[in-house]
C-alpha cells in the first residue's frame, strides 16, 4: 500500500493518486487508476516518464553513473565475476553457490548445439543476408524445433526454455556470421568456456582449428557481462509487450532481436566504429575535433557521453580496461582505425570541451574497438550485443510471467484525426 498520495486537479476535479517508493530511485506515482476516476490519460511519448512493471532485476541512476544487477555493482561483477555467473544472478536473484554455479554452467554448455534442421533452415537464406536477419529468423524458428518448451504455463517449460536460448544463442550467432561470409559451419565444443566457444565457432575453420587467446575469451566475456540487461530498454519493453499476450518464449526474444536491430538502440558500437572510419589517420582528429565543437556542423563524436548516464558510463571503466588489454595483445601498429581510436580517446579525455560536458568514452566506444581488433565485421557488433542482451530479455521476461499484476500492454493514444464524417460516393467526391 502507498502511503502517500498525489493530488491531481483540472476544471472542477481533483483525483488522490497513490504514490510507491521503490527501494531505489524516485518516488513513482500510480496513474493506473486515471482514466477510471477522471476520465483522463496522461500523454508521455516514449513511455520516458511511465514505469510499466515492478522489477527486481536492474536498477540505473543515470545521474550518478550507477548501475546494479540484483544489487550488485556492474563494475564489480565485470572485474570479479564471468558472464555464466551473471546469467545465474539475474536469472534468480542471488550469486551462486560454486556447486549452484558448476550445475549451471554444465547445463548450459550442454545445451549449446542446434537441431541439426536448423542448419538447413539457415540455408534458406540468401547468400548475402545480414547476421541479424538470420538471427531473427532462426531464434523465431525455435518455437518450431524446440515446440515442447512453449507452453508459458508449465514452469519447467519456461525454464528449458530460458536454457535453450542463453546456451544457444551464441551458436545461431556464429551460424550467421559463417553463412554471411560463405564459410562452413563450425559446432560447440563442450570443454570450451562460454566466450571461449562463441569466438571459436566464429573463426575456426575444418582446415584449422582456432583457441583464442585467454585475454581474447575474458574480454569478449566481459562484452557479455557489461550488455547482460540495463533495465527497462526499448528491446527490453518489446518482450515484455510481447510476452503480455501469452506469445511463446521465441516470438518473444526474436521481437527484442527486431528491436535491438534499430540503429538508434544497438548500433551504437557500429556507429563509433564507423565514425572512425570516417576520421581514417590520426592526423585528421584536430579537425573532426572542432567540428564536434561547432554547434552548426551536424557531426557528433559517436561512443562519447550517454543518453541515460549524465556523469559516466559504469560499465566504460572495465571496457577500457579490456581494450587496453587486447590491443596491448594485438598491437595497432598495421591498424588505422584502432589508431586512431586510440588518439580520439586521448584527444577527447584532455580537452575540457569534453570533460565540463561529461563526454567520456562510453562501454560501446570501447566494445567496438576491441570487437574490431578481434577481427568481427561491423555487421556482427548488433548481434553479439543480441547474444549478451538475451539473458536480461529471459530474466524480465520469467519476471514478467510471476507478476499478478501484469496484463497485456495496451497503450492509449492522443487523438488528432478527423472526428466522425459520412461516406460520399465516388462519384460525388
Amino acid at each position: 500500500m502507498a502511503d502517500k498520495t498525489a493530488k491531481l486537479s483540472w476544471d472542477d476535479n481533483t483525483v488522490e493518486l497513490p504514490i510507491h517508493s521503490p527501494t531505489a530511485g524516485p518516488d513513482v506515482i500510480d496513474i493506473s487508476k486515471l482514466y477510471a476516476q477522471g476520465d483522463v490519460f496522461t500523454y508521455d511519448p516514449g513511455f520516458t516518464s511511465t514505469a510499466s512493471c515492478e522489477s527486481t532485476i536492474t536498477y540505473i541512476d543515470g545521474e550518478e553513473g550507477v548501475l546494479l544487477h540484483r544489487g550488485y555493482p556492474i563494475q564489480q561483477l565485470a572485474e570479479k565475476s564471468s558472464y555464466l555467473e551473471v546469467c545465474y544472478l539475474l536469472l534468480y536473484g542471488d550469486l551462486p553457490t560454486a556447486a549452484e554455479l558448476e550445475k549451471f554452467v554444465h547445463d548450459v554448455t550442454h545445451h549449446t548445439m542446434l537441431h541439426e534442421q536448423m542448419y538447413n533452415f539457415t540455408r534458406g537464406f540468401r547468400r548475402d543476408a545480414p547476421p541479424m536477419a538470420i538471427m531473427v529468423g532462426m531464434v523465431g524458428a525455435m518455437s518450431a524445433f524446440y515446440h515442447d518448451s512453449t507452453d508459458i504455463t508449465d514452469p519447467w517449460q519456461r525454464e528449458v526454455a530460458a536454457f535453450r536460448m542463453i546456451a544457444k544463442m551464441p551458436t545461431i550467432a556464429a551460424v550467421a556470421y559463417k553463412y554471411s561470409i560463405g564459410q562452413p559451419f563450425v559446432y560447440p565444443r563442450n570443454d570450451c568456456d562460454y566466450a571461449t566457444n562463441f569466438l571459436r565457432m566464429c573463426f575456426s575453420l575444418p582446415a584449422e582449428d582456432y583457441m583464442p587467446n585467454p585475454i581474447l575469451s575474458r574480454a569478449m566475456d566481459r562484452i557479455f557481462t557489461l550488455h547482460a540487461d540495463h533495465e527497462q530498454n526499448a528491446s527490453t519493453s518489446t518482450v515484455r509487450l510481447a510476452s503480455s499476450s501469452g506469445a511463446n518464449p521465441f516470438a518473444c526474444i526474436a521481437a527484442g532481436i527486431a528491436c535491438l536491430w534499430g540503429p538508434a538502440h544497438g548500433g551504437a558500437n557500429k556507429a563509433a566504429l564507423e565514425m572512425l572510419e570516417e576520421i581514417g589517420t590520426p592526423d585528421r582528429i584536430p579537425e573532426y575535433i572542432a567540428r564536434a565543437k561547432d554547434k552548426d556542423d551536424p557531426f557528433r563524436l559517436m561512443g562519447f557521453g550517454h543518453r541515460v548516464y549524465k556523469n559516466f558510463d559504469p560499465r566504460a571503466v572495465v571496457m577500457k580496461q579490456s581494450a587496453d588489454e587486447v590491443l596491448d595483445l594485438l598491437g595497432i601498429e598495421d591498424n588505422p582505425i584502432l589508431q586512431v581510436a586510440k588518439e580520439l580517446e586521448k584527444a577527447a579525455l584532455d580537452d575540457p570541451y569534453f570533460a565540463d560536458r561529461k563526454l567520456f568514452p562510453n562501454v560501446d566506444f570501447y566494445s567496438g574497438i576491441i570487437l574490431n581488433a578481434m577481427g568481427f565485421p561491423t555487421s556482427m557488433f548488433t548481434p553479439i550485443f543480441a547474444v549478451s542482451r538475451t539473458v536480461g530479455w529471459v530474466s524480465q521476461w520469467k519476471e514478467m510471467l510471476m507478476d499478478p499484476k501484469q496484463k497485456i500492454g495496451r497503450p492509449r493514444q492522443l487523438y488528432m484525426g478527423a472526428t466522425e464524417r459520412d461516406y460520399v460516393e465516388v462519384e460525388d467526391r
